[in-house]
């Protein structure tokens, strides 16, 4: 058995039978942080639970969220715009999931 993305498709085969599968909200917003389009419109919580689910430990200090994740060197530090992310700070993101191959087989977005 095997997961394939697929023209926006997410399905899993097995003995050449495909089984379609909805896309998740956390697949849905990787692919829009990698994208890079609308780096202003992503919602601060949404960029929140993609990096705990990416495997980064949050620690929370005031309205900062800091962000560590074991064998990266980097950290990111997010702060809130309202209830939008900061688009430097999805750029950030981006960046350390692009360069420690976070994203599997979407880091070719």
């Amino acid at each position: 058995m095997s997961m394939v993305r697929s023209m926006g498709q997410v399905y899993t085969e097995t003995n050449g039978q495909r089984r379609y599968r909805r896309r998740v909200k956390s697949d849905k917003i990787l692919e829009k942080v990698l994208r890079g389009v609308s780096d202003a419109n992503i919602e601060f919580d949404d960029l929140r639970h993609l990096l705990n689910g990416l495997g980064f430990q949050e620690r929370i200090r005031g309205s900062h969220r800091i962000y560590t994740k074991d064998g990266a060197v980097e950290i990111i530090n997010l702060q809130p715009n309202g209830s939008k992310a900061k688009p430097y700070q999805v750029k950030q993101a981006r960046m350390l999931i692009l360069k420690y191959k976070l994203a599997g087989e979407n880091d070719q977005v």
